[in-house]
């Protein structure tokens, strides 16, 4: 019998991928609707079981299960969207799951904080947030000339940090003036690591001493990584975080602190390269064996 990451029922799991796949105010390149299914394709059945890092076999150690909320999500306006994803998180997380959403664009992201914050309060899980854009927008009007959203995926921090979560942002490559203004007030307690044009690539140490809370969510955005190790995604930007350094990040923040949820969204699978999708299921599996590091040792 060939096995499979996803190992166990909803019931059972500890840690539940949750497919969310949702593209309605994507603004680029279209496609991250398949996103989910094809990371979940890699996760069961191309990506290493064994992990090198602890030397045992993870999904051996954790219960992982799997829920995908359909494609029907993909009709829904981001108001319905986003009241969906809540629901569904906050069943989960009453039963003391942790969810890691599979996305999608990144508006799939505000159901899921808003769910969490009903059990911890925002100002004690700083968010981890790796993008290549701030996505501190009001609203998207700037760009969509048809109706614009407060709920696009370009305004998903915005809404995160309006909720009360600090904000620790990295690889950020872009963002626009309104944007600038609101990360610059420090009242909106928001800090901006960015990357290129000139700007000196931080220490690990650095990033992880500037997460001040106990709790941890991380939001990967896959742009936030260079498109030679993420080629497939919404909104594709130059530069970004090299592979190796992006993992030790996650790593090193999950053995610091607690962490209580997780995304990866963006990912917009190409006809010709699996690159994207394999490294989506590369960074969800190496955050589980974090996650429950003490158990795999």
């Amino acid at each position: 019998m060939v096995k499979t990451i996803i190992n166990s029922n909803i019931n059972e799991a500890e840690v539940v991928f949750l497919s969310a796949p949702y593209e309605m105010t994507a603004s680029s390149h279209k496609g991250t609707v398949a996103g989910p299914a094809a990371v979940v394709e890699q996760l069961n059945h191309q990506i290493e079981f064994f992990s090198r890092r602890f030397k045992k076999d993870i999904a051996n150690f954790v219960k992982i299960g799997h829920e995908d909320l359909g494609e029907d999500l993909n009709k829904l306006s981001p108001v319905e969207n986003a009241f969906k994803i809540e629901n569904a998180c906050q069943e989960l997380i009453k039963k003391d799951k942790v969810v890691f959403m599979l996305g999608g664009e990144h508006a799939v992201s505000v159901g899921h904080l808003r769910a969490l914050s009903k059990k911890y309060n925002p100002k004690d899980v700083t968010i981890l947030h790796i993008d290549a854009h701030c996505d501190l927008r009001n609203d998207d009007s700037d760009y969509n000339d048809t109706e614009s959203s407060d709920l696009a995926h370009s305004t998903v921090m915005r809404r995160a940090s309006e909720l009360g979560f600090p904000l620790v942002q990295v690889g950020i490559r872009t963002y626009s003036e309104d944007e600038y203004k609101y990360f610059s007030n420090k009242k909106n307690n928001v800090t901006v690591f960015e990357w290129g044009n000139g700007f000196k690539i931080p220490s690990i140490s650095k990033i992880v001493g500037s997460i001040k809370t106990k709790y941890l969510f991380i939001s990967v955005d896959v742009d936030g990584f260079d498109p030679a190790h993420m080629p497939g995604t919404g909104t594709v930007v130059q530069g970004g975080l090299e592979w190796w350094y992006g993992i030790s990040l996650i790593e090193q923040a999950i053995a610091k602190k607690e962490l209580v949820g997780a995304d990866i969204v963006e990912v917009s699978p190409l006809p010709d390269s699996q690159l994207t999708e394999y490294g989506a299921a590369e960074l969800a599996y190496l955050m589980i064996g974090a996650k429950f590091a003490k158990r795999l040792k």
